[in-house]
């Protein structure tokens, strides 16, 4: 069901410690499509929710690593990125969409922990430039 990147204490110096698995999504389980149908609200209100076909074309597309993140202690599936790739004649590109944490584990540093992991894989596979973009209304997001 996913590929395992790492294991991760987020919130350590912050008010909570949470203990986290970052996984690459490989199939659209009835438990992912889940946790999309949660999360993707979450960051615009006008994004439709995905069926498990939808949600598969997405996973399946060569172009996309789908990472998640997994709470340990419940198994939730709390946050979630897709990293693309792009080859073009004057290289590789990569372009981070769709990032998303719960809102109630926000703060702890699991939206950084997917921009480090997508920035490096990007990196591993040559992209000369990586793209982020958010709406200027998303404070927290421009931290990032």
């Amino acid at each position: 069901m996913f590929d395992t990147t790492g294991i991760f204490d987020m919130g350590i110096g912050r008010p909570a410690v949470i203990s986290v698995e970052l996984l690459t999504a490989d199939t659209a389980t009835a438990e992912l499509v889940d946790a999309f149908a949660r999360l993707l609200p979450q960051l615009s209100s006008s994004a439709p929710p995905l069926s498990c076909q939808a949600l598969t074309a997405v996973i399946d597309s060569p172009a996309n690593t789908v990472l998640i993140v997994q709470n340990r202690a419940d198994g939730a599936i709390i946050g979630t990125l897709t990293l693309v790739m792009v080859c073009t004649p004057t290289g590789v590109r990569a372009r981070i969409e769709d990032v998303v944490v719960d809102s109630s584990f926000r703060g702890l540093g699991i939206g950084e922990a997917l921009v480090a992991t997508a920035v490096n894989r990007a990196t591993q596979r040559g992209a000369r430039v990586i793209d982020l973009t958010s709406h200027r209304s998303r404070a927290a997001a421009h931290r990032l």
